[in-house]
C-alpha cells in the first residue's frame, strides 16, 4: 500500500514538472515572437477590408508655411479618398521630446496612418518602432529617419543644395565670399548643406566665410545675418537652407542698408516669391520643393498599405526646381 502511494505521488509530481516546463517553453516562444514583431513592416498588417480612418501628422513648426502646405496636402488627399478621414496635425517646435510624445499619443489613439517630418532622425526611432509594432503605418516625409518606416518621401535635398549653390557660383563667376545660414540639424538640412558645398568646392576662389545655425526661422535669419553684417564689411552671397531664414536675412540687409550681396533659399515658399518680386530686396532665387505633393503621396501610399497593397518603391525622391527672378512668372508655387 505504501509503495502504491509513493508511485502515485511520483507520477503526479512528474506530470507537474512536465506541465511547468511546457509553460516556460510557451512563454519563451511568445517572447521571441514579440522580438521579431519589431521588424515586421506594417504593410503586412494591412487587409483589403480595412479602411483608412485617421491620420496623425507630426511636423516641425506649423508657423512655417512649408509645414502648413504639408498639412493641407494631407487634408486634400484625405478628402479625395473620402470616407470622412480625420486628420490631426501637430507642431513640435522642433523639439524631439514633444514630437516623441505626439507620436506616442497617435499610437495610443489607434491612429491608422502616422506621417512625420522628423526633427531628429535618430531620436525618433524608439517611438517609430513602437508605433509600427502596434500596427500603425508610419511614413516619413521631407527628412529621413534612422528607423524602419513603411515609406520615405522627400525632395531631393542634396540636389536642392547643389542647384542653389551652382546658381551662386555662376552668378559670382567663380569668385567671392559666401555665407551659409544653416538650420536645425535635420537630415534634410544636412543634405542641402552638403549639396551646396559640393557645388562650391569646384571653385577655389569662392570662400565660405561663415556657416551658422539660423534655426530655420525668420527671427533666426534676421539675428544671425545682422551679426554677420557687423562682422563682415563685404559679403557676396548667402545660401539659406530654407526660405524663412532667407527672408530674415533679407530683412537684415534692408535694416543694415546692405545690397552688395544676394540670397538664395530652399523651399519655393509664398514668402520667398513675394520677396523675389520686390526689386529693392536681395532675395534672388530659391530651390523650390512641393510639400503638398509629398504629403499627398504619403497619404496615397499609406492608404494602399492599410489595404494590403505594397508600393512599387518605398523611397521616393521628388526633384526640385530652381526659381529665380527671371523665371518667377512661370512658377505655380504652393
Amino acid at each position: 500500500m505504501n509503495m502504491k502511494r509513493i508511485s502515485l505521488i511520483v507520477g503526479i509530481l512528474g506530470f507537474a514538472v512536465v506541465g511547468c516546463t511546457n509553460g516556460a517553453q510557451n512563454n519563451n516562444t511568445a517572447t521571441n515572437t514579440n522580438n521579431k514583431a519589431t521588424n515586421i513592416s506594417a504593410e503586412n498588417l494591412g487587409t483589403p477590408n480595412r479602411k483608412l480612418q485617421t491620420i496623425g501628422v507630426a511636423l516641425g513648426d506649423l508657423g512655417n508655411p512649408f509645414y502648413n502646405a504639408v498639412q493641407k496636402g494631407t487634408e486634400t488627399q484625405a478628402q479625395k479618398i473620402g470616407g470622412n478621414i480625420r486628420v490631426n496635425a501637430v507642431s513640435s517646435a522642433f523639439d524631439l521630446n514633444q514630437q516623441s510624445n505626439q507620436i506616442e499619443n497617435f499610437t495610443a489613439a489607434n491612429t491608422d496612418l502616422i506621417i512625420l517630418s522628423a526633427v531628429d532622425k535618430k531620436g525618433v526611432k524608439p517611438v517609430i518602432d513602437q508605433a509600427r509594432l502596434a500596427g500603425r503605418v508610419v511614413i516619413a516625409v521631407d527628412s529621413a529617419v534612422d528607423a524602419d518606416v513603411d515609406a520615405m518621401i522627400s525632395s531631393n535635398n542634396t540636389q536642392a543644395g547643389e542647384v542653389a549653390c551652382q546658381y551662386i557660383a555662376d552668378r559670382l563667376k567663380g569668385q567671392g565670399s559666401v555665407v551659409i545660414l544653416n538650420g536645425t540639424p535635420m537630415d534634410s538640412i544636412n543634405q542641402r548643406v552638403s549639396g551646396c558645398k559640393n557645388s562650391l568646392s569646384k571653385y577655389p576662389d569662392i570662400k565660405i566665410i561663415s556657416d551658422q545655425n539660423a534655426e530655420g526661422t525668420r527671427d533666426g535669419g534676421l539675428r544671425v545675418m545682422s551679426d554677420l553684417l557687423t562682422t563682415f564689411p563685404k559679403i557676396d552671397a548667402v545660401f539659406a537652407t530654407n526660405d524663412q531664414s532667407g527672408i530674415g536675412a533679407d530683412l537684415a540687409a534692408r535694416q543694415g542698408r546692405r545690397k552688395e550681396f544676394f540670397i538664395v533659399g530652399v523651399d519655393g515658399s509664398p514668402d520667398a516669391t513675394k520677396a523675389m518680386e520686390d526689386k529693392d530686396g536681395v532675395f534672388a532665387a530659391t530651390a523650390a520643393q512641393n510639400p503638398a505633393a509629398m504629403a499627398q503621396k504619403a497619404v496615397e501610399i499609406g492608404n494602399d498599405l492599410i489595404q494590403g497593397k505594397k508600393p512599387s518603391d518605398s523611397e521616393i525622391l521628388i526633384p526640385v526646381k530652381l526659381v529665380t527672378r527671371d523665371n518667377l512668372s512661370t512658377y505655380e508655387g504652393w
